[in-house]
């Protein structure tokens, strides 16, 4: 494989990547469901969370995530990707996250580094196995009544 066709490889897992992100913050789930392959793993917060399985991942997903009062942002920074076939890859991406819990009036701020495998299946790269370590989390509870205030909810109903 020549550097261009190496460029190339790189920038498409990228893209996987940060699809990933927003087809999780944007609940997507039908969309973020296919940039697994069917036997992917998922090990989240070092493991305390492990999948085997797409489905699995997604149960796992969909119930973590899924509910309305459920708001996320997901920043992957700092990608280290490398080719190991033409149809295999590995990546690090430094990962700085944000939740908010409507419903239980609490926020919760952390980073990790995620470490991914990837598989090139009918000329598209999709994840083999995700998983995140964290280099901290923190949660602040916050009154409903204040001092915090949503002045904007997507999902809202």
């Amino acid at each position: 494989m020549d550097d261009l066709q190496r460029l190339v490889e790189i920038d498409a897992i990228r893209q996987l990547k940060y699809r990933y992100f927003r087809f999780l913050d944007l609940k997507q789930w039908d969309e973020l469901r296919e940039l697994f392959v069917e036997e992917a793993s998922a090990a989240y917060s070092g493991g305390k969370y492990a999948f085997e399985g797409r489905e699995k991942i997604m149960e796992f997903l969909t119930g973590a995530l899924g509910r309305s009062s459920m708001l996320t942002a997901h920043h992957g920074h700092h990608p280290e990707i490398e080719l190991t076939s033409e149809t295999t890859a590995t990546g690090i991406w430094a990962l700085w996250d944000t939740v908010i819990d409507t419903q239980h009036h609490i926020t919760i701020r952390g980073a990790a580094f995620y470490r991914d495998e990837y598989v090139k299946v009918d000329g598209a790269w999709r994840f083999r196995s995700t998983g995140y370590e964290r280099t901290y989390e923190e949660m602040e509870p916050y009154p409903e009544d204040g001092p915090i205030r949503l002045t904007a909810n997507r999902f809202a109903t």
